[in-house]
């Protein structure tokens, strides 16, 4: 036989073999039930967590792939991982990433109707854009996202109402848009006509880098500078920043501000004590408020409510974060003034914040009656 058949033969059976050793994972089922599967033939011990399901020990084949099945699991984005004799890691066979400044995991789509707002539909999109620049208040290199709505021309007089949206910790500026899918559910809002219009800016919502390195950004007097930086930053260098760049109504009754967790905590702390800037404030599962609310917000009385056009505050029933929530709830019912408060079912997780901000999208920049 010709060596050049010998190579051609041999190139097909590794080529074969290797097809035959491929794993597929995440495998999602038409009925919503996902296949995790993972190749370690040394590995000991295999679990698998995903979110929303109980952690789960994985059976190994004969060819060393481990597997283990969660669901029908509901239509939604969840992040995963496996354990690997005890080490985290993602699924090497799947490129969607949760991405995580501090533990980056896998995600799984489990795909649903189109009405469901994080969905991909075929309507008019808008763009994402990545801003970098040289923060002189914190001191480092730091970027921003911003979404600008189908139609928008930096060209046109018009100027478009803006909301300031804040990650949480340990997360990144992109994590509205890769995890929570803020930009889709713009799209499809605003096709509907349930929303209109607006450029939402995505800012880093850390004042100092530090606090990711600090016991889970618990320490008390970190935690004040880190608001302090992030303030100043988000007033003096991001907010000029976009405004400049973009058509943005510098208008305070065209301006909000929201976030989740962290950014949930910022957005009350920044937006209450600025109603000079912000007229619609919204928080989901806020984290970060410490128990004397009123050396926190020292100026907040019924008089907000000529200035406030919507305080909006949302938690999931089995968040961690329940309680704290409800108090401030409660408190803000004492000073009388007034808000939403919104419970769910759900963790603490994107599948309660998704929801979160379809819900607060539609409420804003309405018409005074």
């Amino acid at each position: 036989m010709p060596i050049k058949c010998l190579f051609l033969l041999a190139a097909f059976a590794i080529a074969t073999s290797a097809s035959a050793q491929q794993v597929v994972s995440p495998e999602v089922l038409p009925d919503g039930r996902v296949t995790f599967r993972l190749r370690a033939p040394g590995a000991k011990e295999v679990k698998l967590r995903c979110e929303g399901q109980k952690e789960t020990g994985m059976e190994k084949d004969e060819k060393g792939v481990w597997s283990a099945s969660a669901g029908p699991m509901e239509p939604d984005f969840y992040g995963y991982s496996f354990v690997v004799d005890g080490l985290a890691v993602t699924d090497p066979r799947n490129p969607l990433l949760k991405y995580n400044l501090v533990n980056t995991e896998s995600q799984v789509h489990v795909s649903g109707p189109a009405a469901a707002p994080w969905e991909i539909n075929d309507v008019p999109r808008g763009q994402l854009h990545r801003h970098f620049f040289k923060s002189a208040i914190a001191g480092d290199e730091r970027d921003f996202m911003v979404y600008t709505p189908p139609g928008y021309d930096p060209t046109a007089r018009k100027r478009y109402p803006v909301l300031y949206l804040l990650h949480g910790f340990s997360d990144d500026t992109s994590a509205w848009t890769s995890v929570g899918q803020a930009h889709v559910i713009l799209d499809n809002l605003i096709a509907r006509n349930q929303a209109r219009p607006m450029v939402i800016v995505m800012p880093l919502g850390y004042g100092t880098l530090e606090i990711l390195r600090a016991d889970g950004g618990r320490r008390g007097d970190l935690r004040d500078r880190n608001l302090e930086k992030f303030q100043e930053s988000l007033f003096k260098e991001v907010m000029p920043l976009a405004e400049k760049s973009y058509r943005i109504s510098t208008d305070r009754k065209e301006r909000a501000i929201a976030g989740l967790s962290m950014g949930g905590a910022e957005s009350l702390l920044t937006g209450l004590n600025n109603l000079d800037r912000f007229a619609w404030v919204g928080a989901f599962s806020s984290g970060g408020l410490r128990t004397n609310l009123a050396s926190q917000f020292p100026a907040l009385d019924d008089k907000a409510n000529r200035q406030l056009r919507l305080l909006w505050i949302g938690c999931g029933k089995e968040d961690g974060l329940l309680a704290t929530n409800k108090k401030f709830d409660e408190w803000l019912a004492s000073k009388e003034i007034k808000h939403s408060w919104e419970e769910s079912s759900g963790a603490h997780s994107w599948r309660v914040w998704r929801r979160n901000l379809a819900q607060f999208v539609p409420l804003l920049f309405r018409e005074e009656k």
